[in-house]
């Protein structure tokens, strides 16, 4: 009969003390969580900033030496090992740092010009779309930003 009493003086925590750490711990967690994510997107952001300023270069490079005069996609400039493979075979479904990337050519001839955009792959990858071309200079925008659209958006610094 003894052992299935309690002892006097047994220690432990009660139910009140537990609930109130476990508050305690669900309100650090959601003051913590949103930065968490606020600090993902700026770096997926900035990952996207730092690619197109790859494939800006990638480009540049090939219209100086095997593109003789012209610019390319982004599928030769991976061939050519200018550009990351992922970057190469950019799609909806292989992104790199949340965002997909596009290369194309334009102006007379069709290789004169480049447009490079990222495309966010998700709400959560970033808050902007970014856009360069043989300028160099990377714009950002909240919407997706164009060659045509590019004199309203803010340029990267």
């Amino acid at each position: 009969m003894k052992e299935t009493q309690q002892k006097k003086g047994q220690k432990g925590f009660s139910l009140i003390e537990l609930l109130i750490v476990v508050a305690i711990i669900g309100i650090i967690a959601a003051i913590a969580i949103p930065n968490l994510l606020a600090s993902r997107r700026a770096a997926n952001e900035a990952a996207a900033i730092s690619t197109m300023r790859a494939i800006g270069s990638a480009e540049a490079t090939y219209h100086s030496t095997v593109g003789a005069g012209a610019y390319t996609d982004l599928a030769t400039l991976g061939g050519r090992s200018l550009v990351d493979s992922v970057v190469a075979n950019s799609t909806p479904t292989s992104l790199k740092s949340g965002y997909y990337f596009t290369a194309s050519t334009a102006g007379l001839d069709d290789t004169t010009q480049f447009d490079v955009t990222a495309s966010m792959g998700s709400s959560s990858s970033g808050t902007r779309y970014f856009y360069t071309s043989e300028a160099g200079v990377i714009y950002g925008d909240a919407s997706a930003v164009t060659r045509a659209s590019s004199s309203g958006a803010l340029p990267i610094q």
